[in-house]
């Protein structure tokens, strides 16, 4: 008995023992981490040194008070004009959660429901499965469980001028390489799809919906549904890359218009109009004493319908990831946190919501090819998750400069070989023509002079009137094909051809835009 006492008074011990160390390492709960307050600067500095990141900006909402809205380094590399507060920021695929909310919002006001399917209001719309488009729901389309792959066809409507009508009439032509409603696939064609039944409940569009609903009541005042709204601002940050050239060098590139994919990836907006949308995020739908958005709405919006990974992470203490309408569901450390990240060309973004904790955290950056902004993400979770330092950037950063090694060196080799000045077996006008492909449409190969004496390739595609491609010989029956805009890449491409005639190309452009190659067959005279 008095062993049973000894043990039992040990224990308690031990439990208090394991309490108060857990205190000790957990921020007091409204208490700013020491990361935040003493660290943060130097950490974001150094970073951005690192990751040749021109500008971004930074916010903290917390308890429901904005305790960071910050702008750090320039709009434009190599000026004096800094980003602050204010500076816009294309947010690209953070869009998402400003479509889902509004359909939350739409499903609590009965005005449609989630689960209603697709055809009811849009009878013409066709996937490639005649039984999925029979089923396919509203929810379908905001939880990216199509069967698609991840980006599967961005490559069409990136920057490009088919319209979001001609989105939902191509639906049909992508064959989806996985099972309906069984694998996460992340799809921007989807939120298009499903924009178009707001002007069907509401005799809104979709922006101006949007605009009604969520931005006027927040007072977002300089956050933009379309491009042309965005670019007639200033304090404006451009767009740079240190992708898709051999050394690594930081590269301004044109800004994406993307007002075809608006709904899923088109917005712009500051670091200051963005920390409003937290707190009215925390605060369950209100701002101040105005109820913004139904708690209910909120919480359709955060129902987790697609299960996006199982896995379970060794390095960080990331479990679950769930779907859920234009936001992720993670289990980090063992809290719920809504998560989502945003990419287009020149630009990162990050959001995260901590309901449990009252904290939300947004991150916009004017340069693509990096992923600070996950790093800090992850260390501001730790820091007020409680979760032991380690250096997240550090991870990230030295991920990535061997994959950048691997590709400059990739990038090196085809310069390599178109520089043996090789002859292509046959007359460059053999190569010269229309190609078709039945999902885009065409684009023609021209052959141009660059010196007296040589002539040059160059493709111009349909539905890219901004876009061409440069293509010299290198070897057998492939040439380098570089991309005018450098975020599409430098690859080597392939003609197959029989005896003397050219029959079709087949190309691709970075992984940043289209995982998938598409092959253009010759059209004959």
């Amino acid at each position: 008995m008095s062993h049973f006492k000894l043990t039992a008074t040990f224990m308690k011990q031990i439990v208090w023992l394991t309490y108060f160390l857990y205190c000790l390492c957990q921020p007091a709960y409204g208490q700013t981490p020491q990361f935040v307050t003493d660290s943060l600067d130097i950490y974001i500095k150094r970073g951005m040194t690192d990751w040749q990141i021109p500008g971004m900006a930074v916010g903290i909402v917390e308890n429901g008070k904005i305790i960071l809205a910050k702008g750090y380094g320039v709009l434009e590399a190599g000026t004096q004009q800094f980003v602050n507060e204010n500076t816009v920021f294309p947010i690209a695929s953070n869009s998402k959660l400003f479509t889902g909310t509004g359909f939350a919002l739409l499903d609590t006001q009965k005005k449609l429901s989630l689960d209603e399917k697709v055809i009811k209001y849009l009878p013409n719309f066709k996937l490639n499965d005649p039984i999925a488009t029979q089923l396919v729901t509203i929810r379908d389309l905001l939880s990216h469980r199509l069967g698609f792959k991840n980006y599967q066809g961005d490559f069409l409507f990136w920057d490009s001028s088919l319209t979001r009508q001609d989105v939902v009439t191509r639906m049909q032509l992508h064959v989806p390489p996985y099972q309906f409603r069984q694998d996460f696939g992340y799809s921007n064609q989807g939120y298009v799809v499903a924009s178009e039944l707001i002007p069907k409940v509401t005799n809104q569009t979709w922006e101006q919906f949007i605009q009604n609903q969520l931005l006027n009541p927040l007072g977002m005042t300089r956050t933009f549904i379309l491009y042309d709204d965005m670019r007639k601002q200033s304090n404006v940050a451009l767009p740079y890359t240190t992708c898709c050239n051999a050394q690594g060098n930081l590269t301004r590139i044109p800004y994406d218009n993307l007002d075809n994919l608006g709904p899923a990836t088109g917005m712009s907006s500051t670091v200051r109009d963005m920390t409003l949308w937290l707190k009215m995020q925390l605060d369950s739908g209100r701002v101040g004493n105005r109820q913004i958005i139904p708690w209910a709405a909120l919480e359709k919006s955060r129902e987790a319908n697609t299960i996006a990974s199982s896995s379970r992470m060794t390095l960080f203490p990331l479990g679950f990831q769930f779907y859920c309408l234009g936001v992720g569901l993670l289990d980090y450390a063992g809290v719920s946190v809504f998560a989502h990240a945003g990419a287009c060309s020149g630009f990162r973004s990050s959001t995260t919501l901590v309901p449990s904790k009252k904290l939300g955290i947004v991150i916009l950056t004017n340069q693509d090819h990096h992923s600070f902004q996950e790093a800090l993400r992850f260390q501001l979770l730790d820091a007020y998750l409680g979760v032991p330092y380690t250096n997240r950037h550090q991870y990230y950063f030295n991920r990535a400069k061997a994959k950048d090694q691997k590709s400059q060196e990739e990038i090196k080799a085809l310069a390599s070989r178109v520089e043996k000045n090789a002859k292509p077996a046959l007359p460059l006008s053999a190569y010269t023509g229309t190609y078709q492909n039945n999902l885009y449409g065409t684009l023609t190969i021209t052959a141009e002079p660059v010196k007296q004496t040589k002539q040059r390739l160059t493709i111009r595609f349909q539905h890219h009137p901004n876009l061409t491609g440069q293509l010299d010989y290198m070897d057998g029956n492939q040439f380098r094909l570089t991309f005018s805009n450098p975020r599409f890449g430098i690859f080597p491409v392939t003609f197959v051809q029989d005896s003397a005639q050219v029959k079709s190309i087949e190309l691709s452009a970075s992984e940043f835009v289209d995982n998938d190659s598409y092959i253009f067959s010759k059209e004959r005279l």
